[in-house]
């Protein structure tokens, strides 16, 4: 009898967000347990909203002339640089992916980017009448995505 083994999944795309830093471990430890037996890429999409994209910039101190990409500045956001160290930690191969749009709407086209097997979002825990809502971003990722996805849910 032969033996039957799971689908290697290729790209798992980590949707991290300026609200992850509690969840960073989570979404990690979510991405690797998807990844390591698969040997995936892992990548760490972080989504900026056009309306601050130029006060992150300028935080970060660059200037409006820079030769600098939404890949580049994701590659400084802390969330972003502390789950890539974990993710190097397990041994996985990792990449980092930038968008300025709607948080939403950019996870599922960085999923579709990166040709995506798999996706891992975070949200925050609701009470009972919040489950009904769920959380727009998370929901909209959950409806839209184009693979299946991992919700990680935080406290």
């Amino acid at each position: 009898m032969s033996e039957t083994r799971p689908t290697a999944v290729g790209t798992v795309l980590v949707a991290v967000g300026g609200a992850d830093e509690e969840r960073v471990d989570g979404l990690v430890d979510a991405a690797v347990e998807v990844s390591r037996p698969n040997h995936t890429t892992v990548v760490l999409g972080h989504v900026f909203e056009p309306d601050s994209y130029a006060d992150v910039l300028d935080r970060l101190g660059y200037d409006a002339g820079d030769d600098v990409t939404p890949d580049d500045v994701a590659a400084r956001q802390a969330q972003v640089r502390r789950a890539r160290d974990r993710l190097d930690g397990a041994g996985l191969d990792v990449a980092i992916r930038g968008a300025v749009t709607a948080r939403g709407t950019g996870v599922v086209d960085l999923a579709e980017s990166v040709g995506a097997d798999r996706v891992v979002v975070g949200g925050q825990g609701r009470s009972p009448a919040g489950k009904a809502i769920f959380g727009s971003t998370a929901q909209e990722i959950l409806l839209q995505s184009p693979c299946p996805t991992t919700y990680v849910r935080g406290d």
